[in-house]
This record gives C-alpha cells, structure tokens and sequence, in this order.
C-alpha cells in the first residue's frame, strides 16, 4: 500500500476516523474538519483545548509554538490561559545555550498574548536532527463567547483579516542567502525573513478586537495552517457543512510573500498561512466588524460567501468560476521533500 505524503491526513481518511468517535456529554465542540479546538463544560466554565507540534527546523520553535496554539483557542471564542509543552531535542546537538533559547522564546511569546507555560516534559532523542516541539494549550470561554462553526448560514460572509502565508513567507525566507537571493530586493528579503513577528503569525489581537463589541454573531473563526488559504476555506466549509465561493482579487498577498514564492515557484494559496484570520458572520454585521478593526495594521476584506450546496466550492477568478484548487500537502512541505 503506497504511504501517505507529509503533512496533514488526506480530508477523506480523517473524516472516516472521526466517524465513530463518541466524546461524551461534557464535550460542547468535538472533533471534525475544520474545527480548530475541543470545547468541554466543566462545572460552570467551558475549557478550551488544542495541541500543536512545530516539527519543521526554525531557530523560533519557541515563538510559533505558542502562537499557533493561541491562535486556535482564540478562534473558538476562548482567552488562551495555560501551555504545557514536550521538547524533543537532538541527540548530539543540544546545548544548554540551545535550551536556555528555547525557554526564553516559549516564555516570552507566553507574555506577549498573557497566557502561562507550567510544565511539560523535556528529552534528548535519538534520530532528530532539529529541536521538535509539541504544545497542549488551555483557554477558558463562556457559554456566549464560544464559537461553533455548525451555526453559520448561506449567505454569511467570509472576512479575512491579514495576508496570506505570511507563516510560509517567514519559513522561506530563513532558507535564502543574500547570495541566492535573485531579483528579490534586500529589502524585501530582510522584511520577509522577520514576517513571523511582523506582520506576524498571531491572530489572537484580530479575535479579541472582534469579540469586543459582542454582538456580531460571529459563526466561524479558522487560522488556515497546512494547505494554505485554499484548505482553510474548504475546512471553514466543511465544518459549516455548506458550500463557499470566494473572489480571488479580494484576497490580500504581501508583496513580500508573492517574491518569495516566486522565487520558489511556490502557490502562495497552498503555504502554511498562520497570520491570517477567516470570520464569517452575518452580511449584516460585516460592516460593524470592519470598523472594529480599524486601528489594527493589517488588511480587512470580504472574499466571498457561504452558499447552500455543500458541495460547492468556487473560485471567481476575473468573471470566471473554478473550483478552489486543493493541495494534498503543504507547499512548503513539497518544497522541503524536494517536490
């Protein structure tokens, strides 16, 4: 039987796992497609909880670690409030210097966005040739804060706040000298390579704006990790279970992402997309919504909308309806595979 690609499990073999699943009365939000955390009632209070790796090779685990777990308890309405976190670390290679880096980014992405580290487990493993960490993230939501993607409608908007893949632009850009650089300009270079902290790959701000007036009714919230922009929008859908059509020219790529991906022959709409933020609400509020975001430095647009067949998955590029393209793994896994 011929192995699976790296990245995330093929839609159609996870959602056969997940079939069977029984979570229990206590579980608010299970697991599915498209659902960025589980969602338990405990006594009064709802728990928020998510578990991320970083596995590719970054001198910045620490900080995307954090990062791309808040992002998904935020996105369920929650305030991101505990991390544990196992360290692999590699057998040959792991000093105390390396350690002492790694906690200090754990610890200060934690500050940034006001959650706490308090445990885990840490080893020196055989076979890694690069630090792997793994994080268990605990937030805390109430009954009215709480976002379940099955109460979207058609007809409710799809905004995006951020550009795409500024997560991918930051991991490639590590990978160029200014030596191989090409046509992309210094500077443009020198900005994409500190894209994880600027514009950054924190959606966590973009939620807690949206959530301050209280009243949008916002159905859905997705951070798009693996696959990009383009399986963030399926997921959104599939977690809805309703169909979506987007308008590609209103979606926002950094200069800096498409000369990076160019410089790749990269797709940005299937690079890991930490950075941006999928709401959908409804068309009513979406005004609301944008003025909440004003102050915020990043780009805020409607990109398209649900629609009633679950099936539907269109693209309008120029007039023209496609289907979303789909991506079977991470371009910058097929990048690193040699794909």
């Amino acid at each position: 039987m011929k192995p699976l690609p790296a990245g995330k499990l093929p839609g159609h073999l996870l959602r056969a796992l997940l079939e069977d699943i029984d979570p229990g009365t206590d579980v608010i939000v299970g697991p599915g497609i498209g659902r960025d955390a589980a969602a338990v009632r405990l006594g009064d209070q709802i728990l928020v909880l998510k578990t991320d790796p970083i596995t590719f090779p970054t001198d910045d685990a620490g900080w995307y670690l954090v990062n791309i777990n808040a992002n998904d308890i935020a996105c369920m309405g929650a305030e991101p409030r505990w991390l544990l976190v196992t360290a692999l670390l590699p057998e040959n290679q792991t000093t105390p210097e390396l350690v002492t880096f790694l906690f200090k980014s754990l610890r200060d992405a934690c500050s940034k966005i006001g959650c706490s580290l308090i445990g885990g487990h840490t080893e020196i493993t055989e076979g890694l040739d690069h630090p792997i960490l793994v994080g268990q993230m605990i937030g805390t939501a109430t009954e009215s804060s709480l976002i379940d993607p099955s109460t979207a409608r058609t007809g409710d908007a799809v905004l995006l706040v951020g550009g795409i893949a500024v997560e991918g632009t930051a991991i490639l850009a590590a990978e160029i000298t200014d030596q191989d650089a090409g046509e992309i300009e210094p500077a443009v270079l020198g900005k994409a390579k500190n894209f994880a902290r600027k514009p950054g790959i924190s959606v966590v701000p973009y939620a807690r704006k949206l959530h301050e007036q209280g009243n949008l009714d916002i159905r859905a919230m997705h951070d798009p990790t693996e696959g990009g922009l383009a399986t963030g929008l399926q997921e959104i859908a599939e977690s809805a279970g309703l169909g979506i059509e987007i308008n590609r020219d209103a979606v926002h790529i950094y200069p800096e992402t498409r000369a990076i991906a160019g410089h790749f022959g990269i797709d940005p709409w299937g690079l890991i997309a930490s950075g941006a933020l999928l709401c959908v609400l409804p068309q009513e509020n979406v005004a609301s919504a944008i003025r909440l975001l004003e102050d915020i430095d990043a780009p805020v647009s409607v990109i398209g909308y649900l629609t009633e067949d679950p099936d539907e998955r269109t693209l309008i590029i120029d007039g023209t309806r496609e289907r979303i393209p789909e991506f079977a793994v991470d371009e910058i896994a097929r990048y690193f595979a040699g794909g």
